[in-house]
């Protein structure tokens, strides 16, 4: 039974991706799989002036455990304008600073959704490209389109696009042993 962390890229308190994560999580079987909020963990801007002054925040450092703490990662990732969040993005930043290989012999599922159609594809293909370089292993992934057309009160409503996520969820969890 490997140890699976859970969180989203979003600081929304009503988040979706948030909310998606929830359910995937909630459907792991055989792992012990723990939710976590990382917004409680506040992150300053970074930059390199506020690093040399200051150094690295505590907030990166607990941040950094709670990850290490654990065998692989189910990122839901949000998107802003074609992107990845300033928020996402941020706390990539302070980790990477920290340790460049946070993510070391982390194997991870990558879920993004949307309201539109394209389920924040544009914001899962930069992360997929970008979290092998802190030494993330990127198992699966999948973007969710649609999602107040396909999910509602915590269930899902399109049948194919559920029999897809059960696919790539199966996948992650034999990946991991």
């Amino acid at each position: 039974m490997k140890k699976i962390l859970a969180f989203a890229g979003s600081n929304s308190s009503t988040s979706i991706n948030f909310q998606l994560l929830t359910h995937l999580a909630n459907r792991i079987q055989g792992h012990q799989v723990k939710i976590q909020d990382f917004t409680q963990y506040e992150l300053p801007l970074y930059s390199a002036d506020r690093e040399k002054e200051k150094g690295i925040p505590l907030s990166a450092t607990i941040i950094n455990n709670i990850i290490k703490d654990h065998d692989a990662l189910v990122i839901a990732v949000n998107e802003h304008n074609g992107n990845v969040s300033a928020y996402f993005k941020n706390m990539i930043d302070w980790l990477s600073r920290l340790n460049r290989n946070f993510l070391a012999d982390k194997k991870i599922l990558l879920i993004s959704t949307s309201p539109g159609k394209r389920g924040a594809a544009s914001a899962l293909e930069y992360t997929k490209g970008i979290l092998p370089r802190f030494g993330g292993q990127v198992i699966e992934s999948f973007s969710f389109p649609s999602y107040h057309d396909n999910f509602k009160d915590g269930k899902m409503l399109n049948e194919v696009l559920d029999m897809g996520i059960q696919d790539v969820l199966t996948t992650f969890s034999h990946q991991l042993g």
